[in-house]
C-alpha cells in the first residue's frame, strides 16, 4: 500500500482483520496513519465516537468503579488499577487524586474520544480511548471484571457524539520539547540564580518558560551541584534496589495531555527484550530501555529541603519517565532515596546545550 495516500476506512478495517494480534499503535504505524484514525475507522463496528469532555468524563467515571487507567508516550506505558476518585475538575488543569489512580490532566490537549468494544474469545473488552489533535493516545480507561457495565454504558451515552463518521481530521505532529523551547538567551548564572531560589518543585516549569529553556537544556546548563548525568543503566539499578529494599517511589509517565503517577513500592521487575517491566498487582510499567538517551539526577530546592529526581530523556529531548522518592507536601525527602540517587553510577556531563 502506498503510504503517501492514507487508506480508506474499509481498507483500515480489513488490515485490522488481517492482523488481529497486532497492537493498534504498531498497525497504525505500518499503515502510515495515526492510532486515532485506526480506531475511528471502526465507528459503527464496535466503536462509538465520544466527545472528549474531560470534566464530564471525570465526574461520571467514579461510578464505573474499578478500572485500569493507562497513560503512555513513545517509550513508556504506565498502567494503574483502581477507582477514579478525589476528582478536581478544571478547564486548563484537572486532577484525579485517588490512592491508586493519580493523574494530572490538560483538557485542551484532548481532541478525539472513542468508546471501544473488542471481542476477545467469548469476552468483550471495553475501553474509553482519548487522543490529541495529531491522533496520538493521551489516556485510556479499560474496564475490568469488577467494573459497573451499567454505569459505563450510561457514561458513554452521555458523551456520545452526533458525528459517527469513520474518519477524523488530524493535525501535523507536535514539535518536540527541544524544538519548542526555541533560542534562549539565558546564561548559566541567571539559570543558577533562579534555580537556587525555587521553593516548590511546581515552580520549575514556570522558570523554564521564563528562560525559554527545555528541561534537558536546563539540566545540561545548570551545573553538577544541581544536575548530574548518570549511566543509562541507572534506571535498571534503581528499580532493583527499590524492589529489594521495599523503598516506596513515585513514578511519573506522561504526554502533553496527561501525566500518570504511581506512589508506593515496586516488587516484580521483569526484563523482556528491550523492555524492562514492573508487573505488580495494581501497577504495571513497561519501559523501552533502548529509547533511553540520557539519565539525569536532578536536585531542586524546596521549602522542605532539596528533592532529587531521576529524569530519563529520549534522543529528541522529550522526557520519557521521571522518578522521586515517595513523599508528601511538607515532608523532607527520604534519606534512602537521596542516598540511592547520589550513588548511582555517574558519567561526565556533556557540553552545556
Amino acid at each position: 500500500m502506498d503510504q503517501r495516500v492514507k487508506p480508506a476506512p474499509h481498507e483500515i478495517r480489513r488490515a485490522r482483520t488481517d492482523n488481529p494480534k497486532a497492537r493498534e499503535r504498531d498497525l497504525a504505524a505500518q499503515l502510515g496513519i495515526s492510532e486515532a484514525e485506526l480506531v475511528a475507522a471502526h465507528c459503527g463496528d464496535g466503536v462509538v465516537r465520544v466527545e472528549p469532555r474531560v470534566n464530564d468524563l471525570l465526574t461520571g467515571i467514579e461510578a464505573v468503579g474499578e478500572v485500569m487507567a493507562l497513560t503512555r508516550n513513545e517509550s513508556a506505558v504506565h498502567e494503574k488499577i483502581g477507582v477514579y476518585d478525589k476528582v478536581v475538575t478544571g478547564n486548563h488543569n484537572a486532577m484525579v487524586l485517588g490512592e491508586n489512580i493519580d493523574l494530572r490532566i490538560f483538557p485542551k490537549i484532548w481532541a478525539h474520544g472513542f468508546a471501544v468494544e473488542k471481542r476477545d474469545g467469548d469476552d468483550i473488552r471495553r475501553s474509553l480511548q482519548f487522543f490529541d489533535a495529531a491522533g496520538d493516545a493521551v489516556h485510556k480507561v479499560h474496564l475490568r471484571p469488577a467494573s459497573s457495565l451499567h454505569a459505563y454504558q450510561k457514561l458513554v451515552a452521555s458523551l456520545e457524539s452526533r458525528n459517527q463518521e469513520p474518519t477524523i481530521d488530524i493535525s501535523g505532529p507536535v514539535l518536540d520539547e527541544e524544538s519548542e523551547a526555541g533560542a534562549s538567551t539565558a546564561s548559566p548564572d541567571d539559570l543558577r540564580d533562579r534555580w537556587s531560589r525555587l521553593t516548590d518543585v511546581h515552580q520549575f516549569f514556570g522558570m523554564l518558560k521564563t528562560l525559554k529553556l527545555s528541561r534537558r537544556q536546563a539540566v545540561r546548563m545548570v551545573g553538577q551541584d544541581y544536575a548530574w548525568l548518570l549511566d543509562k543503566d541507572a534506571v535498571r539499578a534503581m528499580f532493583h534496589h527499590a524492589a529489594e529494599s521495599e523503598m516506596p517511589i513515585m513514578c511519573f509517565v506522561g504526554n502533553r495531555g496527561c501525566i500518570q503517577i504511581h506512589s508506593g513500592p515496586i516488587k516484580s521487575i521483569k526484563p523482556m527484550g528491550p523492555w524492562i517491566n514492573v508487573l505488580d498487582e495494581t501497577f504495571h510499567l513497561h519501559l523501552r530501555t533502548d529509547h533511553i538517551h540520557e539519565v539525569w539526577a536532578v536536585r531542586k530546592p524546596t521549602k522542605d529541603g532539596h528533592v532529587t529526581s531521576l529524569e530519563v530523556y529520549a534522543a529528541n529531548g522529550d522526557m520519557i519517565i521521571q522518578f522521586f522518592g515517595k513523599r508528601h507536601e511538607g515532608e523532607s525527602e527520604r534519606d534512602d532515596w537521596r542516598f540511592l540517587a547520589e550513588h548511582l553510577p555517574r558519567i561526565p556531563n556533556p557540553t552545556a546545550a
